[in-house]
């Protein structure tokens, strides 16, 4: 069930650090967004040679390849935290440190296309789990990270952070 009119969070919606996020998107139509900001991505990607996965602009810097791990990560992170909220969830979600997942993971091994692909399934994934939520779900609010957040800021947050790392791989890396 796709509700009629998702209307955009307010400050009280999601922690401060996030407001910049949230800026990004000045779109109406929260999903729709989704759907082009996804086409958008997938065709930027796609003229990226294997070779230019590993590239980094600086020495301390991620890589290609581990900026676009940490954009699937986050993507999941936020979407679960969507999930469980939307669900009425009571329980607080634990904090999501980038770095130290970003670390851990194995991104610069996988092959750039694979990543692209993973990318793409999880996108299209949230897409169809945001489409399938109820109007009243959207407002619905947890606790992840210490902060309160609404079902609808993540949404937006998720765009907004994908912007972010398009523009800084189109200005940094390329």
């Amino acid at each position: 069930m796709q509700p009629s009119s998702i209307a955009r969070p307010e400050i009280s919606e999601y922690a401060s650090y996030y407001g910049t996020y949230v800026q990004l998107v000045p779109e109406e139509d929260i999903l729709r967004a989704m759907k082009l900001q996804l086409e958008e991505t997938l065709q930027f990607f796609r003229t990226l040679p294997e070779s230019a996965g590993n590239k980094r602009y600086a020495p301390d810097k991620w890589s290609i390849k581990e900026v676009i791990g940490h954009m699937i990560d986050a993507e999941r992170v936020f979407a679960q935290r969507a999930l469980f909220f939307a669900r009425k969830c009571a329980s607080p979600l634990p904090g999501y440190e980038q770095e130290e997942w970003t670390a851990a993971a194995t991104f610069g091994e996988a092959a750039l296309k694979d990543l692209i692909s993973e990318f793409e399934l999880v996108r299209r994934s949230n897409i169809y789990f945001f489409q399938g939520l109820s109007e009243e779900a959207w407002t619905r609010r947890g606790i992840a990270s210490d902060c309160e957040f609404t079902v609808r800021s993540l949404a937006y947050i998720t765009l907004g952070h994908e912007r972010h790392h398009m523009k800084i791989l189109r200005s940094r890396y390329l």
